[in-house]
């Protein structure tokens, strides 16, 4: 298993071989298309992220002392960026994740090529992230 910043530099490398940002837009669409389909049972209002303008539902789950994320979202590039999120994040410790400093984010340029209201988004997921995850650590 890849360290989150293996991870994180895969994407950063995935990125570099698009010049144009239409086609950096196509390749995030297509990553949302590989997301696990979500249990329609997870998809209830107190799992949807709050600041996210499109409605992106986020179940979380601790197997065998790794955060497992499962994500979906009812907008095409929106369910991208969490697909982008959920491979940087899930399958690793509560303390990883938390600790992790999300540099591809810059990186990749990803938040001033978004919309405001989707950077906003982008923030309020990786928020609800890194929150879903320290709420595990204090269960266990």
């Amino acid at each position: 298993m890849a360290t989150i910043a293996e991870t994180e530099n895969e994407i950063v490398e995935d990125f570099a071989m698009f010049d144009q940002w239409d086609d950096k837009y196509q390749y995030i669409i297509d990553l949302g298309k590989t997301l696990a389909p979500m249990n329609a049972e997870w998809k209830t209002d107190d799992r949807l992220i709050k600041g996210c303008q499109s409605r992106v539902w986020l179940y979380t789950e601790l197997k065998d002392g790794k955060v497992v994320y499962h994500a979906d979202s009812d907008a095409i590039i929106t369910k991208g960026i969490v697909a982008l999120m959920v491979r940087v994040l899930s399958e690793h410790t509560p303390k990883e994740i938390v600790d992790a400093p999300l540099d591809f984010i810059e990186k990749i340029g990803l938040k001033e090529h978004l919309s405001p209201t989707r950077a906003n988004g982008l923030l309020s997921m990786v928020k609800q992230m890194k929150l879903d995850a320290l709420a595990l650590t204090a269960k266990n």
